[in-house]
């Protein structure tokens, strides 16, 4: 480790109090999505912050109040370096009016070696970090042939992909970290994707044609769009006890293939048969699968529910996958991420984990969704990698470690310089 490096990782220490401010700073801007569209101020503040270090900023409205900020510092080693993508979400867990908060969500509390505020977790604690990891680099002159992209978006929480829609506008890497929340393991993710299950009658019926429908010589035939979906539910839940004995992934628990039936719909009116019924399902994937075959293999095992049932033979549930927000198409699609282990950036930021902590690196699969599938989902490789707990995480009094926060503070710094001074 050059001298220079190490000077940096000792200011991390002795200035302690200015990064703590950085993360209060970022606290106290109120991004919480739901209802979203309120991230506008939060950004002009990163994009000032990264312009004063001599990025060039790019930002575009997403929607309305909610704008994507890239900065990119152009390396001086004429693209013979390697490149980085450093990507986090400005946006924060909705918070409810009746959460007991200690002061207030959005007010900050430094205390017994804690930044506590809605965020810390998740994930303006990374965030915070890795401007403070570029802002001394930059202070002390440190040296970095290679790109360096760092993306500020909005959405992740509802499933808005600003992430997508950075890589859409051309921003690539040799490697992308996401700074969310990881306990600072190096992580991929299994893949989540949302979809609706329709079940709807041709014909709608008053409910006093009941009998007709359900005894014999009635004559009539028809049925509940409610009673049909019941069936439609136990196909999932026998599909997904089948993944359960069938699939594995290294690292993830057996069974967390999960189809999880979240809301349903149904029905217009108490004097009419249900001729419309809407199931809203949450479907979890290993690393390894994609939402399209995955998605498919549903499909077709509906399709076989459907075929053995008289009414449901004739008419088909209908599905739709996926959406690009669960605000406005009530609908999100995060994609798988596999984590290269041989990887050289993998392998960098492990040695400098260990560098910094004394402890070996803890590579493994994260048991939520972030928005680092995108960027294997568009050929980049990539890990997640930041501070705070997941069980802190949208919690009341959510909070991060202050030594935490600076551990991951100095890795960034190392990793940084040191990738950026590797040939390509």
């Amino acid at each position: 480790m050059s001298v220079d490096i190490q000077t940096l990782l000792d200011q991390v220490d002795s200035r302690e109090g200015e990064l703590i401010d950085l993360l209060c700073k970022l606290i106290s801007f109120e991004t919480p999505a739901p209802p979203a569209r309120n991230t506008k101020d939060a950004q002009a503040f990163i994009a000032g912050y990264l312009q004063n270090l001599g990025f060039s900023i790019d930002t575009w409205d997403m929607y309305p109040g909610d704008p994507n900020v890239v900065g990119v510092l152009k390396g001086a080693g004429d693209c013979a370096y390697k490149s980085v993508i450093i990507n986090g979400h400005v946006d924060v867990a909705e918070v409810s009016p009746d959460e007991a908060w200690e002061t207030g969500p959005f007010t900050p509390i430094v205390r017994d070696g804690l930044v506590i505020g809605r965020g810390a977790a998740d994930m303006k604690g990374g965030l915070a970090g890795a401007l403070f990891a570029l802002m001394l680099l930059r202070e002390h002159n440190i040296p970095l042939p290679g790109d360096i992209t760092f993306e500020s978006v909005i959405g992740e929480e509802v499933g808005e992909a600003g992430t997508l829609d950075c890589c859409k506008r051309g921003y690539m890497a040799d490697l992308a970290l996401v700074v969310d929340t990881s306990d600072l393991h190096i992580q991929g993710q299994g893949g989540v994707i949302t979809g609706w299950i329709t079940v709807k009658s041709p014909q709608s019926f008053h409910d006093g044609t009941r009998r007709q429908m359900i005894h014999a010589g009635g004559g009539l035939v028809g049925a509940s769009a409610i009673e049909k979906m019941m069936k439609v539910i136990q196909g999932l839940q026998d599909l997904e006890r089948h993944w359960a004995v069938t699939k594995s992934y290294p690292g993830c628990p057996l069974g967390s293939t999960t189809i999880n039936p979240a809301v349903i719909e149904g029905g217009r009116h108490a004097a009419f048969i249900a001729d419309e019924c809407r199931l809203w399902i949450t479907v979890h994937y290993y690393p390894n699968e994609n939402h399209e075959a995955v998605t498919q293999e549903i499909e077709a095992h509906i399709r076989n529910v459907a075929n053995a049932d008289p009414w449901l033979k004739d008419n088909h549930p209908t599905f739709r996958w996926g959406g690009k927000s669960m605000i406005e198409e009530r609908g999100e699609i995060f994609p798988a991420l596999e984590l290269d282990p041989s990887h050289a950036g993998i392998k960098l930021l492990a040695s400098k984990y260990e560098m910094v902590t004394g402890e070996p690196a803890i590579l493994g699969v994260s048991s939520t969704v972030s928005d680092g599938g995108w960027f294997g989902h568009e050929g980049i490789p990539a890990a997640v990698f930041g501070p705070g707990k997941l069980r802190h995480a949208h919690s009341i009094n959510e909070q991060v470690s202050i030594q935490q926060l600076k551990d991951y503070t100095k890795i960034m710094i190392d990793f940084i310089a040191a990738w950026s001074s590797t040939p390509r």
